[in-house]
């Protein structure tokens, strides 16, 4: 266990940065899914903005490599043209 008020401090803004971006990262993760799953284009037309925003929002964080955040990003614009 830590012995400095800062090493303290350090483990509660960590442990808290954690569970914001689980929470984000997992809710940009249903999102993708449900993108993926729509058959309309018109609807995926429509939500692919607001989800390229999170993703870009997760490599901004860097949750995830922006690299990764590219690769997303082009997979999904993809999938939505080729509905």
């Amino acid at each position: 266990m830590a012995n400095h008020k800062s090493a303290l401090k350090r483990i509660r803004q960590s442990r808290k940065r954690n569970l914001q971006n689980r929470y984000y990262a997992k809710t940009t993760r249903n999102a993708i899914a449900v993108l993926r799953g729509t058959e309309d284009k018109k609807e995926a037309t429509a939500a692919l903005p607001k989800v390229v925003s999170m993703i870009d929002k997760l490599a901004k964080r860097n949750v995830i490599h922006k690299k990764k955040a590219a690769n997303l990003k082009s997979k999904l614009t993809k999938h939505v043209s080729a509905i």
